[in-house]
């Protein structure tokens, strides 16, 4: 079996260039958080005297359990962003030497490709000042966080601090002495939160922070006699119903406690605790929470604190739980995440990689074994062995990214950037530029593991192949983990990977069976190579997807729609002239005859490339609809989304005052300031339909352009209700006096540019922020039915759209 594999790596022993996988996996793993509101670090600011008019201020950080914030010095800009702090007007204090922080710890990080310093669980940062007068004093902390699985993007938080100048330091000094006597200690923190669960069920969380040294005891404790149990006592409420009792995180723990004489439980840092309701209605739910925190030399008293969460049942959406944000991110849904690996694994079959390696494997396993039965046994083993092997990699995907930075990915612009590049270097490596390679001693160690027979034997069997054929699977797994992580969340990457791997492990178990199918299998040759070059060139278009979603999230306009589809153009052309033998690539052989199945090949790119060259000049395009950038994204000075329908449906209407039709779908008069679209809509008595939206929100596309584009939506939408479209990724700064500080979750967060006001505005007010997401609101600002998401039932939205005018005009 060594020399069988052996013989099959010289094919892969000369190549021009080697491409560090390390580097990929840099690119691929960097992630940020957008689907759901996360908030690891808290801040608290202070100022301590330290003399005459001499004050240190202290920036102290409190950070969950699991992330790290960054020092203020880092070895590089091109990692993630260093702590640094901002002062308004430095001429109100004259600094004491540099802001000072705690001795950080310092370890490579993989992932950024270099060695970082950072924080853990708290840190305090302090600046020593001396003023001369009494003064107020503010600024902005900007700083970063990330765990092992994802990075939040960098947070800019306020903070100001008020200052008394004054003469005496003695006087001073008794102060602090006497407030040392008497201060009271507080070194814990609760927060709580309310998470929406299944249908009808939400989870109340109560989440406790505490200083380093402290611990929290759990709610279970051997004794009575010891310290007191952290429990919670809930009021009578007819509209909710306990599920089960209160659970506690699973970072307890266990030690004997020498003041105590006991074996006692608790949390250090920080602790969660969950109470699932079923809830009936709306309402209020409350209670009193009891605990008891201790550190290694003292104890405070029992404390008892009172909580209330506001409660709502789920509104009925019209996208219907199916296509709920938990369950499913876009209408790739999980059946196509894994018909989409499945082709994946076919085409991958179809590589010079893999290929061969089916009968050369088949014919060992029938050979070997001692009877045809024991054959197919091992061949069926060795491909659920590769089954394993690439479920295993998906769900190891899942685990490193996390919900949270999965359902950042398609937003985030520097995701968008990566994704970019780490395509195009994919697709220059199927075009033979260089290979993409794993390091030989894997290769080589997981080939002797092979030698030992049995079930060990084959399993490493498998998982050489996986290493071997690494240079041609590698950029498909690629690619389809980055489409399966954007559009399937948390199960995305390991429904793809049962696709891919089921497609790629079924010719090693049917040929066993069947070794006579052997025969019909087509002999290898140039044609392998074909395959990897016209692979290479979807994963060349397909990488322009992302830099537009870049571009239309900063709005920079370098990649508007006529050049966007001018690209595909291009490339899909490219790739008709080369299944035709126009030109052909170094690695290629000569092609003497056109076989049929290339020239159909060839014809289906050629469609393609004819059927996109009218979307320059404004065609729908509705087969890539959501691909392409959005039709008012246009070069044109009116854009290209008027034509046909959409350009009569305003013809002879004034525009009103604040509507945009140049940026809107279909040209409608759509407003993109909430207060100017309530004004109007007030002015005309009309209800309001409130389009909470994205650039690089591929649903918002395919909503705009298989939806809206219909005739009788597109009517309704002019004539019955005041569209506001509200872009929570745009990155135009709002003037210095509306950048303002708010709070959502408990957390104080920086307001600064128009994304960030209707991110905050929807999150607050409909407790959401997914996209697409629309509600209808009458002139008083209430919801008038349920609200509604992604859906390309063109039906169902009209009669969404319907039932909203009715509810306005039975209001009126």
């Amino acid at each position: 079996m060594n020399r069988l594999f052996q013989s099959f790596m010289k094919i892969y022993s000369l190549m021009s260039k080697k491409i560090s996988f390390t580097f990929l996996l840099h690119l691929f793993f960097i992630s940020t958080t957008f689907g759901q509101i996360l908030n690891p670090v808290s801040w608290t600011f202070d100022a301590k005297k330290t003399g005459d008019n001499e004050f240190e201020l202290i920036f102290q950080a409190k950070i969950d359990k699991g992330w790290h914030l960054y020092s203020q010095h880092l070895p590089s800009e091109d990692g993630p962003i260093a702590t640094s702090s901002q002062f308004s007007d430095e001429k109100k204090f004259q600094r004491i030497g540099k802001v000072k922080e705690p001795k950080p710890h310092k370890e490579y990080d993989p992932n950024f490709d270099m060695e970082l310093s950072y924080f853990e669980n708290s840190a305090a940062f302090t600046q020593k000042i001396k003023i001369q007068k009494d003064v107020s004093i503010s600024g902005e902390i900007e700083f970063m966080v990330c765990d092992a699985s994802k990075c939040l993007p960098p947070e800019l938080v306020p903070f100001s601090f008020d200052l008394k100048a004054e003469e005496s330091i003695k006087e001073f000094t008794q102060t602090v002495d006497k407030k040392e006597e008497t201060e009271l200690l507080n070194p814990i923190l609760w927060n709580f939160e309310v998470v929406e669960k299944d249908s009808g069920k939400v989870e109340l969380q109560f989440k406790a922070q505490l200083e380093e040294g402290w611990h929290l005891y759990s709610q279970h404790l051997s004794s009575d006699e010891g310290p007191v149990a952290t429990s919670f006592s809930f009021t009578e409420n007819s509209a909710a119903r306990r599920i089960d009792e209160v659970k506690e995180s699973n970072n307890v723990v266990t030690k004997f406690d020498k003041t105590f004489n006991m074996q006692l439980n608790y949390f250090e840092n920080s602790a969660v605790f969950s109470q699932v309701l079923e809830v009936f209605t709306d309402t209020v739910v409350t209670g009193e929470l009891t605990y008891m925190v201790c550190d290694d030399e003292k104890c405070l008293p029992p404390e008892t604190i009172p909580f209330s969460f506001e409660v709502k049942t789920s509104e009925t959406s019209l996208i219907n739980t199916e296509n709920t944000a938990e369950s499913k991110s876009s209408s790739f849904g999980f059946l196509g995440i894994f018909i989409a690996g499945f082709l994946g694994g076919l085409l991958a079959l179809l590589t010079p990689c893999v290929f061969p390696m089916i009968p050369m494997t088949v014919s060992f396993f029938t050979k070997q074994s001692k009877n045809k039965a024991q054959g197919i046994r091992n061949a069926l083993l060795y491909a659920f062995s590769i089954i394993f092997i690439y479920v295993l990699m998906g769900f190891g995907i899942t685990l490193l990214f996390g919900a949270d930075a999965l359902n950042a990915l398609s937003t985030n612009v520097w995701f968008n950037l990566a994704f970019f590049i780490l395509l195009v270097v994919f697709a220059i490596s199927f075009f033979g530029a260089f290979e993409i390679t794993l390091p030989s001693s894997w290769i080589n160690k997981a080939d002797a593991a092979s030698d030992k027979g049995g079930i060990i034997g084959i399993f490493f069997m498998a998982f050489t192949l996986s290493l071997v054929s690494f240079s041609c699977t590698g950029p498909i797994i690629g690619t389809l983990l980055v489409e399966a992580a954007v559009n399937g969340g948390v199960i995305g990457p390991i429904t793809g990977m049962t696709g891919f791997s089921l497609a790629l492990a079924l010719p090693f178990g049917l040929f066993a069976a069947f070794p006579g199918w052997l025969n019909s299998l087509p002999k290898s040759g140039g044609w392998l190579n074909s395959v990897k070059v016209s692979l290479g060139f979807l994963e060349l278009a397909l990488a322009f997807k992302f830099l537009s979603n870049a571009d239309l999230v900063v709005q920079a306009g370098l990649l508007k729609r006529e050049l966007f589809i001018a690209i595909w153009v291009g490339i899909f052309l490219l790739l008709t002239l080369y299944l035709l033998g126009i030109f052909k690539l170094s690695h290629d052989s000569e092609l003497k005859n056109l076989s049929v199945t290339r020239l159909l090949f060839a014809v289906l790119s050629l469609v393609f490339t004819i059927y996109l060259i009218p979307g320059m000049w404004g065609a729908p395009l509705k087969l890539i609809s959501g691909f392409p950038p959005p039709m008012f994204y246009s070069e044109s000075p009116n854009g290209i989304g008027g034509i046909g329908v959409s350009a009569t449906m305003n013809s002879g209407t004034a525009i009103p005052k604040g509507a945009d039709p140049k940026h809107c779908p279909h040209n409608l008069n759509c407003f993109h300031d909430y207060d100017e679209g309530l004004a109007y809509a007030k002015k005309v008595n009309k209800p309001v339909m409130l389009d909470f939206t994205g650039w690089a929100c591929v649903n918002c596309r395919k909503m705009e352009e298989q939806v809206w584009s219909d005739p009788r939506v597109l009517e309704r939408l002019n004539k019955d209700v005041v569209l506001i479209s509200l872009y929570v990724d745009e990155k135009t700064e709002l003037p210095k006096e509306e950048q303002i500080e708010v709070e959502i979750g408990g957390k104080k967060k920086k307001i600064k540019t128009i994304g960030n006001k209707w991110s905050y505005f929807q999150a607050s007010r409909y407790a959401t922020n997914s996209q697409p997401y629309y509600v209808i609101i009458d002139l008083k600002e209430n919801q008038l039915i349920e609200s509604a998401a992604y859906n390309p039932d063109i039906e169902k939205f009209i009669d969404w759209l319907d039932r909203g005018k009715q509810a306005f005009e039975k209001g009126n």
